[in-house]
Parts: structure tokens; C-alpha cells; sequence
């Protein structure tokens, strides 16, 4: 038999791979187990990881700064490979993850700003853990890591970030808040401080432009003031690692006022300084090698790997530290002890992971295989996430829900209807068992006819158009399936404009005017965009937002077309109209400034037109509040760190009207809110409540306002439920001042829940 060369190189790697996999010998295990220190699992991470530390020559020791460990054979240690990806399900971005194996698919949970719109912690704590119990069951069987770079909490500051559907939107409380849960739910951290799984939240910091105009992500420089690090760009990061407890930070490619992030020293030691992060830093990949080739920010590519390890990185993704960091030590810029401090940072992470200690199938999560992936289980989850994320932006004369036995015959019409990749978004798997749109109306309505109406979703012919108005005509209900996938947006590629791709818009127009009946309008996508035209025109009824709602994303919009879901999610972000445009991507100001015509960004700060408004979502029912407890003020004097002389400087100075929260026992200031949520339809739904607060009078860059909670509660048809929130004055009244110091504003605070409104008194 004669085998083709190449095969037959294919054949000897795929054999040798398999042999190396089943020889491996894990250092820990029989009859290794006494020999090393760093074996003995009873003494501290911190002693084991200077125990395997100690045991290492310095050229061994740089094997561990590049995400693809290849192994020290004399120690036992196997290879490893840091980089696998789980943003909303374990995906296939990264050389960490294999699909060719015993388990073909996982789980695809809906796109993370999908799962913001639900604005349910606990829903998002599920989908964390469920993605872990998933990436943990493909490591047992050889085909995943244990490190997942996921997720990412930047703020969604620009509507035309082609990333800003990797995340929870534009609000620092939501993010911080999605961030927490995230880590919570993926790390599974025990009381001995083990791991099911370690999760990285990225990008550290302001990071939000792909490439945009001549701007670049490798080469952006993000100019940020003080006042808007604090308290836009910041928070996340910080809740991740003091409330999550996360065990790994990213820093990113773009530069922060003149110094690119990885080598940025300040913000990643106050990481561990301030925020007190005990995990690793982990570079954006290739983003040690743009500090020289990109940024031109050093001299040598030494230079760039003694600037990112001095500065806090502790392992590059690339091979950028791996080829020049003994050269940087023989240059003396760096040496072995800058090495050594972050092996310490790493090592740790992999003991807390087991992944030294013995075989995975003989450890506490051994048991996990591939009857622990696409289970039933997770795919309720994923439906259940798709159907709260859906959000009903428009509902003229309660035109939906359609009446199932009152539809004879159906139309979709969309590029992206009956294709199940348009589901996922960026950093996606492949999906246990994905449904189309087409597929999930279908299950209700067999007379349903699909026809593309564009070739793609870039919409740059109208050839097809003829077919889609005809069909339309024949067809008692109509749904078009528009707006934008990842030949739009994504990783690499910001839009430049809000606008529908293409001749969309003129496609929506011409079949509107050939329906027998107003039509519906899906849109896709995660990007916000400017549909004021549908808005406003009758023939449209009813528009949704489904974004990128995951595989089971066309179950989900038939069960809230024919009614039997009731939709409540909300928009995490804002959406502008077109003209937000000419304001220039690479302008990192959230607050607005008047001087210069600059409109501010996000619902904190935005003061122009919007098309529609962060937590804009509605329902087929009607909900009213009533508010059950809060109190009507606080007197701050009792409470105070500050001395008699600068309490009185706060009751007496002209202009002071707030005080600084450094200066106050925060512990002690908190308070709960108790509202009672009524639905007053006839259906049953979930409802989000959002609770925000106002200052007055407004001190120079307070927000309009800024959200203090929120929260999604069940109500039956005519019942009740209550939400309760518990506010930190310190976090949620407070904001930064010019100088990024959080101040919280005295006299009257407005709590705001709808339209109800209850005054609170901050006085001393």
C-alpha cells in the first residue's frame, strides 16, 4: 500500500502525539510522589511553588514564560498549553481546545451581551458554571486546558466596537457585577483555595477600538484622565479580582497615556497592592512583541520583555519573552529573580488547578466526561438564557404575541435567518445542537416560507429583492430577520457606521409595502443601531433584539413571537442614531463637554439624541412599583474619619458639598431598599427592576444619573413579588472627582425606580 507523504507525516504526528499523551507521567503521582516537595500537598502553594522553583535551571525556567509549555521531561512535568477560550461557551478561538476527539461539541450559551439584556446575576452564575463543568469534563479528556481566557469586561463605551458584544455593555455596575459572577461560577474556588477552572478577565485597561480610521488596537494610545479611570474604566477590573477573586488579569495591546498596558507598572501593581490579586498576569497575545515591533515605545526587543516583566506580566502569550528573554539577562536589563517572581505568580494557579498533583480522572472533578456535555441541563440553561436576553424594543398596539391559530401562513425573510453560524458571535464552539429562526417559527407554523432577501448580510445587491417582496405578498404574517453578524463586527473591526448594512433598509421599506399586515422586524447582532426609521413607521409593528442569542437562539424567538414567553430583557447599552458618528472613536472622554460639542458617552454621561436608551425593553404585560423601605436621610457626622476642624470645614465652607468616601466608615453608611413590583397584565413574566440615584445639586462631572442596582423578579399575572437592594453609599452614590478620587455628594440624593422617585437626605 502506498501511502501519500504528506499523510504519512500526518500519520507519524498524530501516533506520536498519542503515544507522548498516553506516557506521560504526572510528577506527582506513584512512584514519584515522595521525591518532590512541591508534591506534597498539605504544605502551601506558596512553599510548593518555591520547592518546583528551586528545582529549575534558569533556561527551564523560561520554558514557563510562553503559553505553550512544552514540558520538562526530567521532572515528570508534562507540556501544557495556557490558552483556551470560554466566553460564552468553550470555544475554538485558541490552541488550548480540540472538538477532534470524544466529545464533538459543547454547549453555545448566548453572547455575553445577550446575557447582560437578562440582567439576572444568578442566570449568569449558572452559564459560568455550567461553561466550567463542560471545559473541565473536555480536560479530563484530553482536550482543553485548565487557564480560559474569558471574560472580557471592558466597557462598551463606543457603539461601533466590533468587540462590544463580548461584553456586559456600557454600565460599570453591571460589568463589575457580570464580571463577579462569571469567575464565582467558572472557578468553582473551594475553601482550600482549589480550582475547578481559572478564568482571566481581560483586557486590562480601556480597552475598546479595533481598528478605526488610522487607528489600530496594536498601536492605540487610549488618553484617559483620572476622573474617568475611576469610575468608568476601572470598576470592573477591580470587582473582578476583590469580589470574584479571579486568578488571572490580562493586560491589553493598546497604550494608556503613553505606555502600552503591558508594560504599563502602576496599574499592574495596584492590581496586587491595592486590589490585592494573588493570580498571574497573562499578556494579550503577541501584545509583549507590539510594545517594540508595534508601539516603537523601547529600543530592543529585549528592552520590550524586561519592560512587561518588570512591569508585573508574568507569561506571554506568543514566544516573544521565550526568544529574548535570556538575551535581555545577558544584556543585564533583567535578571533571574524578575523571572523567578513570576514563576511564583504562575505556579501557584497550576497547584490550585491540580494539575501537577495526579491523572485528572483520579482528582475531586475526575469524573467529569463526556456524558457532562450538551446535557439536557445545559441546554435549558442556554434556552432559558436566550429567551430572557430577547428584547422587545417596539410593540405597537400589542401586535405581538401572534395568536398561533390565527397565522395561516408565515414569511421569513433575512440572510441570517436559516443559518445556524449567525447564532454564536464571536468566540464561539461548535454547538451541541443549534436551531436556525426558521427552524423555531417553523415548529409552529408549518406554512412558513424562507427566502433570503440579500445574499449576506453585507446586503450590497438588491437581486434577490423581487423574490422577498412576492413572497411577502402571498403571506398572511411577515418577519424580517436584519441588522448584523461577524462580516460586521468583531475582533479586528470596528463599523463606521449605525446604520443597517448595506440595502437593508431599503429592503425592510419596499417589503413593508408589500405586506398585508404590519411587519415584525428581528434585528441581530451586537452592536447598537440606528433604526429610528422603523421606529417611527407604522407598517412596522413590532421590532426585537435578539443579538447573538446562542444554538438554541431560534427556539427561543418563536416562544416570544407566539406568546409563550414573555420577554422582559432590557438593552445594556445605549443606542445612538448615525449622527453619534462624527464623534472620533479614539476619544476616550465619557463625560460630556459642551466647548467642543462633544456629547459624552454611555446613559451616565450621553446628552444627545438616542434611538433607544439603555434598560429600554418591554413586555407583553405592564408593571407598577411601590416602595415598600428606604430611608429618608443619613447624617454622615458619626460616621466621618476626619477631625473635628474638617468635619466643621464640611458643615460651614462655601461650595463643599461633598465629601470624600476615604474620609468615611463606609461599613457603616450602608442601607437596604425594598420595592414591591406588580404585574398588572394578564400574563405571567419576569420583570428587571433598575434602581438608580441622582445627585443634586449637580457637582461639576456628576452623572445624570447612575444605576445603584438591579434586579429580575418572577410575577404572575395580577401578583406580586419584591426586590431588594442593598446600598453602599461609598460605591453606589459616589463618583470621581477631577482629581479620581471618589467623592459622595452631600444634600439631596433622588433613589429613581421607573417613574417613581423617593428623596434621600445626605446631610452631617
Amino acid at each position: 500500500m502506498i501511502i501519500h507523504k504528506q499523510l504519512f507525516f500526518l500519520l507519524i504526528i498524530i501516533l506520536t502525539f498519542q503515544f507522548q499523551s498516553n506516557s506521560i507521567q504526572f510528577p506527582c503521582t506513584p512512584p514519584n510522589q515522595n521525591s518532590y516537595l512541591f508534591c506534597n500537598k498539605s504544605l502551601p502553594t506558596s512553599s510548593r511553588s518555591n520547592s518546583l522553583l528551586s528545582l529549575l535551571t534558569l533556561h527551564e525556567k523560561t520554558q514557563f514564560l510562553c503559553n505553550n509549555f512544552t514540558g520538562i521531561p526530567r521532572l515528570g512535568l508534562p507540556p501544557y498549553q495556557w490558552w483556551s477560550e470560554s466566553l460564552h461557551g468553550i470555544a475554538t478561538n485558541g490552541p488550548g481546545i480540540s472538538f477532534n476527539g470524544t466529545i464533538k461539541a459543547a454547549t453555545m450559551f448566548p453572547q455575553v451581551l445577550n446575557q447582560a439584556a437578562t440582567f439576572n446575576k444568578t442566570l449568569w452564575f449558572h452559564i459560568a458554571s455550567a461553561t466550567s463543568v463542560e471545559g473541565r469534563s473536555m480536560y479530563n479528556v484530553g482536550q482543553s486546558g485548565l487557564t480560559f481566557w474569558a471574560p472580557n469586561i471592558n466597557i462598551f463605551r463606543d457603539p461601533r466596537w466590533g468587540r462590544g458584544q463580548e461584553t456586559p455593555g456600557e454600565d460599570p455596575v453591571v460589568v463589575s457585577a457580570f464580571a463577579v459572577e462569571f469567575v464565582k461560577g467558572f472557578q468553582r474556588e473551594d475553601d482550600a483555595g482549589g480550582l475547578m477552572l481559572s478564568a482571566c478577565c481581560k483586557h486590562l485597561i480601556a480597552y475598546d477600538l479595533e481598528k478605526w480610521g488610522n487607528f489600530s488596537r496594536y498601536t492605540f494610545n487610549a488618553v484617559v484622565n483620572q476622573q474617568d479611570m475611576e469610575d468608568s474604566y476601572q470598576p470592573p477590573f477591580k470587582n473582578c479580582v476583590k469580589r470574584g477573586n479571579a486568578s488571572c488579569l490580562m493586560c491589553s495591546y493598546n497604550s494608556v497615556n503613553g505606555v502600552p498596558a503591558c508594560a504599563k507598572g502602576d496599574l499592574l501593581q495596584k492590581a496586587r497592592r491595592e486590589w490585592g490579586f494573588e493570580g498571574y498576569v497573562a499578556s494579550d497575545c503577541d501584545a509583549v512583541a507590539t510594545i517594540y515591533e508595534y508601539q516603537h515605545y523601547v529600543n530592543t526587543k529585549e528592552d520590550a520583555v524586561a519592560d512587561a516583566l518588570k512591569a508585573g506580566v508574568d507569561i506571554n502569550c506568543g514566544t516573544y519573552m521565550l526568544l529574548n528573554v535570556e538575551s535581555a539577562i545577558g544584556q543585564g536589563k533583567i535578571e533571574e529573580e524578575d523571572i523567578d517572581r513570576a514563576l511564583k505568580n504562575l505556579f501557584p494557579v497550576l497547584f490550585r488547578l491540580g494539575l501537577f498533583d495526579e491523572n485528572p480522572l483520579k482528582q475531586m472533578f475526575g469524573k467529569l466526561g463526556r456524558e457532562d456535555v450538551c446535557t439536557e441541563e445545559h441546554q435549558r440553561l442556554s434556552l432559558e438564557g436566550a429567551r430572557q436576553s430577547i428584547v422587545l424594543l417596539k410593540n405597537d398596539k400589542n401586535f405581538l404575541p401572534l395568536i398561533k391559530d390565527n397565522v395561516a401562513s408565515l414569511a421569513i425573510i433575512g440572510p441570517g435567518a436559516n443559518d445556524s453560524s449567525q447564532l454564536g458571535g464571536g468566540y464561539s464552539g461548535i454547538p451541541c445542537n443549534a436551531k436556525t429562526y426558521v427552524d423555531g417559527v417553523q415548529m409552529y407554523i408549518k406554512q412558513t416560507s424562507y427566502v433570503g432577501g440579500c445574499l449576506n448580510v453585507s446586503c450590497e445587491s438588491d437581486s434577490m429583492f423581487v423574490e422577498a417582496i412576492s413572497v411577502a405578498r402571498k403571506s398572511d404574517h411577515v418577519i424580517l430577520v436584519l441588522g448584523l453578524d461577524l462580516s460586521q463586527e468583531t475582533e479586528d473591526k470596528d463599523r463606521v457606521s449605525l446604520l443597517l448594512p448595506g440595502k437593508q433598509m431599503d429592503l425592510v421599506s419596499l417589503v413593508a409595502a408589500a405586506c398585508k399586515r404590519p411587519l415584525i422586524l428581528v434585528l441581530t447582532g451586537g452592536g447598537p443601531l440606528d433604526v429610528s426609521f422603523a421606529k417611527g413607521d407604522p407598517r412596522i409593528a413590532s421590532i426585537l433584539w435578539i443579538g447573538y442569542p446562542g444554538e438554541t437562539g431560534g427556539k427561543a424567538l418563536a416562544q416570544v413571537l407566539f406568546g409563550d414567553y414573555n420577554p422582559g430583557g432590557r438593552l445594556p447599552m445605549t443606542w445612538y442614531p448615525e449622527s453619534f458618528t462624527e464623534t472620533p472613536m479614539n476619544d476616550m472622554n465619557m463625560r460630556a463637554d459642551p466647548s467642543r460639542l462633544y456629547p459624552g458617552r454611555t446613559h451616565r454621561f450621553y446628552t444627545g439624541e438616542t434611538v433607544y436608551m439603555f434598560g429600554h425593553g418591554l413586555s407583553y404585560t405592564n408593571y407598577s412599583y411601590k416602595l415598600l423601605s428606604a430611608p429618608k436621610g443619613l447624617n454622615l457626622l458619626k460616621f466621618t474619619k476626619a477631625d473635628a476642624s474638617v468635619r466643621k470645614l464640611y458643615q460651614t465652607e462655601v461650595g463643599i458639598a461633598h465629601i470624600p468616601i476615604d474620609d468615611l466608615s463606609c461599613d457603616s453608611l450602608r442601607f437596604n431598599v425594598k420595592i414591591s413590583v406588580t404585574n398588572l397584565g394578564h400574563l405571567d413574566g419576569s420583570h428587571v427592576v433598575m434602581l438608580y440615584s441622582k445627585a443634586l445639586p449637580a457637582i461639576k462631572g456628576a452623572p445624570k444619573k447612575q444605576l445603584v442596582g438591579f434586579s429580575r423578579v418572577h410575577t404572575t399575572a395580577q401578583g406580586s413579588a419584591e426586590a431588594s437592594f442593598d446600598v453602599d453609599p461609598c460605591e453606589h452614590l459616589s463618583f470621581a472627582n477631577e482629581h479620581g478620587k471618589r467623592i459622595l455628594p452631600l444634600g439631596e440624593h433622588t433613589l429613581m425606580l421607573g417613574d417613581m422617585e423617593h428623596s434621600l437626605v445626605i446631610g452631617m
